[in-house]
């Protein structure tokens, strides 16, 4: 039998009291009055309600009233004493999962299959017009995988591995593997695409918000578009956290709002006033003068999940060239980005890769000098590079830009001029969201595309920038030798040896240049004091705010004593 090394954190009753840790300073908890949260997306609106669309929002938005398998251990975080900081959008260390339907789980062999106990006794609320209350059972998790399995609108080989979801009895759920994929459970178990819902709310529209229902900590009350997302506590939810010995029903907070707040001023007003009680993306130019207009705010910083690029369309000229995709690279003043750009608040070298992943990760200064080369300025080689490419004097090129992005949006012009010295013309084209996102899905962006992307993971980063068919593929690379790599990765089991892998194709990526790669930045959030049980942590899982805002509490008296 293959056992998991996320085995040995099932095997005891676990409850959501893993996602809660140890409360600050062991305050008695308080149940009541509301949250008010601008997300670390505040900028977008819901893209969509159905998990079946296969967009990552809906994982944020719907995953406040939708359960998954498996989530974090948030006593593994740094906060409490433990390594992780658990800011990804996409990644969990294998030492920091644990059951959220699941109760338990095993692997077992002929055929490779992952066996899930369910937990007894989750509910779903009654809906008026949509469904009575009832139990969540394997029923629903074998309906919720397949109508994802069969989507029309799922990633190219996402899910390939998969041969078929079954529910033997009432709380066994049983994955059956064609083969072995290391990031399983980001993609069918905890992931972005991981919600179990009932098929009532499928039969009634899910597409519409107000047939919305689920098992989670919050129910979806009301939408108001470009405005707010508003949810109220589930009275049925399952989950319990302890604190100070005592065990403690979730969510705590009875209202919960996420507001969508486009202008970055208006943000920071609304936080600035307490009109919101937490900002998870608070830009480094504007975090210190929040600190001298509002110092009773808590704080907490960390290396963006998240980098900006221009990627470089390499199936169509002048990019199908890497001189000059690597001539680029070496025209852009990556270090004075840092300084005059980010003001020291940016890392040089972050992505694909991202530090957070441990052994996955290779600084710049491991590299070889083929690579740390792209990440010295150096615009006389960019020249002669351009020259040998056949472009002596430069060329134009368009580039798509997401208006979504304030801060690409300012960023992109710096870039603009650094290419302009050696001749290179960059034409921006801003497209609203919608519209931006549609063009990217189909893959008729211009021969550039700036974008501000999440690392997702040490390998989804790879798959979903660099194989064939991916939405991200920006650069529309497409390289079968690299793409055998990929799927031999994939199904690599010991996780030191996959490790080794990721480095290896990391290397020959950045080395082959198919984007500009930009520094990453250092983002902030700050919250009231009032915030308890809260220490900056953003994700439980594959974009998954639910656990997080389930364990929050509001301190009403000490809010009252602050004028508020």
């Amino acid at each position: 039998m293959l056992v998991s090394r996320w085995t040995r954190w099932a095997c005891s009753a676990l409850t959501i009291a893993a996602f809660g840790g140890v409360a600050q300073a062991q305050e008695k908890p308080q149940y009541g009055g509301s949250l008010s949260i601008g997300t670390n997306t505040p900028t977008l609106a819901p893209l969509s309600w159905d998990p079946a669309d296969w967009n990552y929002k809906t994982a944020q938005d719907a995953g406040l009233y939708y359960d998954r398998l498996f989530g974090a251990d948030f006593s593994k975080s740094k906060a409490q004493g433990g390594p992780y900081l658990f800011k990804s959008d996409s990644f969990l260390p294998s030492d920091a999962v644990v059951g959220d339907l699941a109760e338990t789980w095993k692997w077992l062999e002929n055929p490779l299959r992952l066996e899930v106990q369910l937990r007894k006794g989750v509910m779903f609320p009654a809906k008026p017009g949509v469904m009575a209350s009832r139990e969540l059972t394997s029923a629903d998790v074998v309906y919720s995988y397949n109508r994802l399995l069969t989507s029309a609108k799922r990633y190219p080989e996402f899910v390939d591995y998969v041969d078929k979801v079954e529910g033997p009895d009432k709380y066994t759920v049983v994955i059956t593997f064609k083969h072995f994929h290391e990031d399983w459970n980001f993609r069918l178990g905890g992931g972005v695409y991981s919600s179990v819902y009932p098929k009532e709310v499928v039969d009634a529209g899910i597409s519409d918000w107000k047939n919305a229902n689920g098992s989670g900590p919050f129910m979806l009350s009301e939408y108001v578009n470009g405005n707010s997302q508003n949810y109220v506590k589930n009275p049925l939810y399952w989950g319990k956290q302890k604190i100070g010995g005592t065990e403690y029903k979730l969510p705590f907070v009875d209202k919960l709002s996420i507001r969508i707040l486009k202008d970055e001023a208006t943000r920071y007003t609304a936080l600035r006033t307490a009109k919101i009680d937490l900002l998870q993306a608070i830009s480094w130019t504007a975090h210190e003068e929040l600190k001298k207009s509002a110092p009773q705010l808590k704080w907490a910083r960390w290396l963006a999940h998240g980098s900006s690029y221009i990627a470089m369309r390499t199936d169509t000229k002048p990019f199908d060239d890497v001189r000059v995709r690597r001539a680029l690279n070496m025209a852009v003043n990556k270090q004075e980005i840092i300084t005059s750009f980010y003001g020291g608040n940016a890392e040089l070298f972050a992505y694909p890769q991202h530090p957070d992943y441990g052994a996955y990760f290779e600084p710049l200064s491991a590299m070889p000098e083929s690579i740390k080369e792209l990440y010295t300025y150096n615009p006389d080689k960019a020249k002669k590079l351009l020259a040998e490419a056949g472009h002596p004097n430069g060329f134009s090129f368009k580039a798509h830009i997401c208006a979504c992005d304030p801060v690409l949006m300012d960023l992109a012009p710096m870039v603009a001029a650094y290419l302009a010295k050696v001749g290179v013309k960059m034409e921006l084209e801003p497209l609203e969201q919608g519209a931006f996102f549609s063009l990217m899905r189909a893959g008729k962006n211009h021969p550039g595309m700036a974008y501000t992307n999440s690392h997702g993971g040490p390998t989804s980063g790879l798959r979903k920038n660099f194989m064939v068919g991916q939405y991200n593929n920006n650069s529309k690379w497409n390289d079968p030798e690299f793409e055998k790599k990929m799927q031999a990765m994939f199904r690599e089991r010991d996780e030191p040896t996959r490790q080794r892998m990721v480095r290896e194709m990391t290397r020959e990526i950045l080395d082959k240049a198919p984007y500009i790669f930009l520094p990453t930045p250092y983002t902030y959030a700050a919250w009231w004091p009032w915030v308890k049980n809260y220490a900056g942590e953003i994700y439980a899982g594959g974009f998954w705010w639910g656990p997080v805002y389930a364990r929050i509490w509001v301190d009403q008296e000490l809010k009252k004593k602050m004028g508020y």
